[in-house]
């Protein structure tokens, strides 16, 4: 069994300097499409984040019930530690779920948690 997880970014967690801070080193991966959502904008309030990141709004993927929906994205393979590293970065708006990549695969992605 790999120990590699799959983990669907379609913003801040494709920036370098969030990579370094939250990985440790800079991710490498392929393009890709998370299917059955549209983007819409959160605002940020952890100060942590919005220093690391940059901005003051993220975008979020809300669901949309809709398979001709998706979002461009970067796929990543990191570790079970690494997973748990951006959980920590992302804000209480997220929450990580298992998401249909446009490739057939599944990864995990931070989404809408409302």
């Amino acid at each position: 069994m790999s120990n590699k997880i799959l983990l669907f970014s379609y913003g801040t967690l494709q920036q370098t300097p969030v990579q370094i801070e939250t990985f440790g080193r800079e991710l490498g991966g392929s393009n890709d499409y998370l299917l059955g959502y549209s983007l819409a904008m959160v605002a940020i309030k952890d100060e942590a984040v919005v220093k690391l990141s940059g901005k003051t709004h993220h975008p979020i993927a809300v669901s949309s019930k809709s398979d001709t929906d998706e979002i461009a994205g970067v796929v990543f393979e990191i570790s079970a530690q690494e997973l748990a590293h951006s959980d920590k970065y992302e804000v209480d708006a997220y929450q990580r779920v298992l998401g249909q990549l446009k490739s057939g695969k599944q990864a995990w992605v931070y989404v809408s948690a409302n």
